[in-house]
C-alpha cells in the first residue's frame, strides 16, 4: 500500500539527514509491487526474494541518478525487470541449459513451491504464461497484472507502445491456445 506521495519520499532522500528515513518509505511502498512483479517472472519465492533484495542495493546505490522527470515507479520497475532478467540469464548460464528449459524448470516448480497458492485455474494460466518469449511474458505480467498502461510499459521496457500492443496481442492469443490445450 502506497500512502507517501513520491515527490515527499524523494525530498527525504536528498536530504542526507532524512536519506535513510526516505528510503525506508520507499521499500515498504514499493517492496509488495516489486516482489510480486519479480515473482511473475523467476517463479519462486526464494529466487523473488533475492532479486528484490538486489533491487533495492542498487536503487538505493543510483538514487542519486534518479531524474525526477520520470515517474518513480517507471524507475523501480525497470530496475526490477533488469535484474529479474539477469538473474534467469545468470540462472541458464550456471545450468549450461538452454533458457526455453529454464522456463521449463520455472513451470515445474509451480506445484512445489509452498508460497505458490493458486487454484488449478491460476497454476495453468502462470505455465502458458511461462510458455511465452521472455518479452511477450514481461509485457503481459505489466499489462495484465500490473495494469500499467502501454505508454507506462514503454517507458520501462523502453520500447514503441505500438510494439508493445502487438507483442500484448500475441502473448494473449498463445495464452488463450495454451489454455486451450493444458
Amino acid at each position: 500500500m502506497h500512502l507517501v506521495p513520491d515527490k515527499e519520499i524523494m525530498h527525504l532522500i536528498s536530504n542526507q539527514e532524512s536519506r535513510h528515513q526516505g528510503f525506508d518509505m520507499l521499500v515498504r511502498a514499493y517492496s509488495e509491487k516489486t516482489y510480486r512483479l519479480i515473482r511473475r517472472i523467476v517463479i519462486t519465492h526464494e529466487d523473488s526474494d533475492d532479486v528484490v533484495q538486489n533491487v533495492f542495493i542498487k536503487i538505493w546505490n543510483n538514487i542519486d541518478n534518479f531524474r525526477a522527470d520520470a515517474q518513480l515507479s517507471t524507475w523501480i520497475y525497470r530496475i526490477a525487470v533488469n535484474e529479474a532478467l539477469i538473474f534467469l540469464k545468470h540462472k541458464k548460464i550456471f545450468f549450461f541449459i538452454p533458457y526455453y528449459h529454464v522456463e521449463k524448470k520455472l513451470s515445474n516448480s509451480l506445484k512445489d513451491d509452498n508460497f505458490f497458492k493458486a487454484d488449478e485455474i491460476e497454476t495453468k494460466l502462470q505455465k502458458a504464461i511461462l510458455s511465452l518469449p521472455t518479452r511477450q511474458r514481461l509485457v503481459f505480467n505489466l499489462r495484465y497484472y500490473e495494469e500499467l498502461s502501454f505508454e507506462e510499459i514503454s517507458k520501462i521496457l523502453n520500447t514503441s507502445p505500438g510494439a508493445l500492443k502487438a507483442s500484448y496481442h500475441f502473448a494473449y492469443q498463445k495464452i488463450k491456445k495454451n489454455l486451450a490445450i493444458l
